[in-house]
């Protein structure tokens, strides 16, 4: 499979916002559950898709999408750690926050799926973060059997990426880093 992937910039809303908005997309969440502001913690569907688009308008990195044959087909949310809530990630004396960027969603389309294409997003946002000036990449994946947090992807992705474990983030998520 042929994948490109792209900024999930403003040029690109409408693809995002498509992918999204297809069956079984993401709609209900807009990738705002690690995001949201304390002000922000209530929003639904259409109320988190508009403090997406308010990011994305004041040029936040929010993640990258995969595209086949030029249709939005995949989504990974890596953006600089300081633009999330509290991930769970370690505090390094004289490592700059901003430096630290971290992956905490995936979506792929489910026609899609268990082709690889997790592997190739977790490549792709490891070299868009690079492009972008970050030094460490953090991820907080789960074990294949957890009953929750899924969409944050399976250790084994990053393990295959590079990625080292560095620690726990509540019961159920790992923190794994890859210095870049």
């Amino acid at each position: 499979m042929q994948l490109e992937f792209r900024e999930a910039d403003l040029s690109r809303w409408a693809d995002f916002e498509r992918l999204f908005e297809a069956r079984g997309g993401p709609k209900y969440c807009w990738c705002m559950a690690w995001r949201a502001e304390k002000a922000e913690t209530g929003l639904r569907g259409p109320e988190r898709k508009a403090a997406m688009r308010r990011r994305v308008e004041a040029r936040v990195p929010i993640g990258i999408l995969g595209y086949l044959e030029g249709e939005p087909i995949a989504w990974c949310s890596i953006a600089p750690r300081p633009t999330f809530r509290g991930l769970g990630g370690p505090e390094i004396p004289g490592e700059r926050p901003e430096e630290v960027w971290s992956i905490t969603c995936f979506f792929a389309r489910r026609d899609l799926r268990k082709q690889g294409i997790t592997r190739s997003l977790v490549e792709a946002a490891v070299e868009h973060a690079r492009g972008k000036g970050a030094k460490v990449v953090e991820a907080y994946p789960v074990d294949p059997d957890s009953p929750s947090y899924r969409f944050m992807g399976y250790v084994s992705s990053f393990e295959a990426a590079g990625f080292r474990h560095v620690g726990r983030a509540g019961t159920r998520r790992h923190v794994m880093r890859l210095e870049l």
